[in-house]
């Protein structure tokens, strides 16, 4: 036993015993002879926030969890720590990291999930992330109600009120739920009535010649992708019949928002159809448009969609025979050529039971009871909910 390792059993020794001082004395000998031990680099950094030395404290918890990523509790002190120095930008973002991981477990979601020498912390965690996020919904939305005023953005407001949990949200049918984002005053119904889309007539009217660019992409698999980007997503949403596994893939148009330009390129008169209609374009998210090829036998189970204020759409392009969809459990049945349109907050699920291949286009629509300001305000919402996202993930 080398002498780091006979310091680092003194300490643990010592800490069950309860003297403290002399376990962060041998802790400190152990850190250094070993200066990425994990355990002295967390003992002391706790030590250092509670003596109110922030800068070493940030500076060894901030090592722990580089060398430790999954090291919460860690994350959570050194998140403390940057906020006591005045840091609140960069504290918010471990926070918001720190909470984001943890509650996907079920854990620290209240006070019952929450060890109570953590509860002050989870709090004033909890309290930053929603500030944080308030503001940069504000930043958002000021310039917009300035120009419009608060008459043309109220339900805007409320949405980020109910994002933000400052107030409840209240679901006009209780089959309905949106994962993400719901914007209140839309109304809902699993199916949207055709009357309320001006540009199906125009659709429909391509289908041959989009069918026709579909029937010559199918010949090849150059364009092709996976819909569910790894294994287990597509062990945990699809199953399979007729002998054989389920495959779901997709020529895309798009896919978060960024365009496929081989296969637009490839299919011009698909893409010309769709530049006629209101596609969601946020930056990073949407739209979502591809040829949906679903293989004889594959199922795709139920699942939810992330927000109400978009709406999927489905051109029914090759449709054999025991292949429907089923929303908010309303079963549907495609007719080639006849475009459905779905509310994708409802649970829904569709399948393939024949021993053909079976293919519609899906693309992403606006919801129509939104206003243009509307739809400009939950663009910019949508890009800085994800900016932070991203911001909180590459912490």
């Amino acid at each position: 036993m080398n002498a780091a390792t006979a310091s680092l059993e003194r300490a643990r020794d010592c800490l069950r015993r309860g003297r403290i001082g002399d376990a962060e004395k041998l802790f400190a000998e152990v850190l250094s002879a070993a200066p990425d031990n994990i355990e002295a680099l967390n003992v002391m950094g706790l030590a250092a926030l509670r003596d109110g030395a922030l800068r070493r404290a940030i500076e060894l918890l901030s090592k722990a969890v580089r060398l430790q990523p999954d090291l919460h509790a860690s994350r959570l002190y050194l998140a403390t720590a940057l906020d006591r120095s005045g840091d609140v930008n960069a504290a918010l973002f471990q926070y918001a990291r720190t909470l984001s991981e943890v509650q996907k477990q079920n854990r620290w979601v209240d006070a019952q999930s929450t060890p109570p020498p953590l509860r002050p912390l989870v709090e004033r965690a909890a309290a930053v992330i929603r500030a944080g996020r308030r503001a940069a919904l504000d930043r958002v939305i000021e310039p917009l109600v300035r120009r419009y005023g608060h008459g043309e953005l109220a339900r805007v407001e409320q949405c980020a009120r109910i994002y933000l949990r400052e107030e409840p949200m209240v679901l006009p049918d209780p089959r309905q739920r949106p994962s993400f984002l719901f914007f209140p005053g839309l109304g809902a119904s699993p199916y949207l009535p055709r009357s309320a889309f001006a540009w199906i007539p125009q659709m429909e009217a391509a289908f041959a010649g989009i069918r026709a660019e579909l029937l010559t992409l199918l010949q090849q698999d150059a364009g092709r992708e996976r819909v569910f980007d790894s294994d287990a997503l597509e062990r945990d949403n699809l199953r399979g019949g007729l002998d054989a596994p389920p495959s779901w893939t997709g020529y895309y148009f798009y896919r978060h928002g960024e365009k496929r330009e081989d296969n637009c390129a490839a299919c011009p008169r698909t893409a010309e159809a769709l530049a006629r209609v209101p596609l969601v374009h946020v930056r990073d998210h949407g739209p979502e448009v591809l040829f949906s090829v679903f293989t004889p036998g594959t199922h795709l189970l139920p699942h939810r969609g992330v927000t109400n204020t978009r709406l999927v759409a489905h051109l029914p392009l090759i449709i054999p025979q025991d292949c429907a969809l089923r929303v908010g459990g309303e079963l549907h049945e495609w007719v080639p050529g006849q475009v459905v349109v779905f509310d994708d907050t409802y649970e829904h699920e569709a399948w393939n039971r024949s021993g053909q291949t079976r293919v519609v286009m899906i693309f992403d629509v606006w919801h129509p009871g939104l206003t243009e300001i509307e739809r400009a305000a939950i663009t910019d919402l949508v890009a800085i909910i994800g900016d932070f996202r991203k911001a909180t993930e590459a912490v």
